[in-house]
């Protein structure tokens, strides 16, 4: 498969959930486009889409909290990605390790 054809939804994008490959924990979900898909295959590194400021957004750039591509994965319906990643740092925009770091 390449990236042209997944399955993106009306917008173009995709969810991508990113997992630490060494501990298994999901970071965080954010979404996709080809580009950031693109840019995150080739620099190793990941990039997002970013839906409130509609631009690319690569992780990390401000923060230094960068994510190193180990792996990029896809579901079976190709509509949706996961990313699993040797994190440089808190993965939310909290400082919290992960995303998920809330219970309902």
């Amino acid at each position: 498969m390449n990236i042209e054809e997944l399955a993106y939804n009306a917008d173009g994008l995709i969810p991508c959930i990113v997992q630490d490959a060494a501990t298994n924990e999901v970071l965080m979900m954010a979404w996709m486009n080809q580009e950031s898909v693109r840019l995150t295959m080739e620099q190793r590194t990941t990039w997002f889409w970013s839906r409130s400021r509609g631009e690319l957004w690569h992780k990390g750039e401000t923060s230094g909290n960068t994510q190193q591509l180990q792996e990029l994965r896809y579901d079976c319906d190709a509509d949706c990605l996961l990313a699993r990643v040797t994190p440089a740092g808190p993965a939310c925009h909290t400082g919290n390790r992960t995303c998920f770091y809330r219970t309902l």
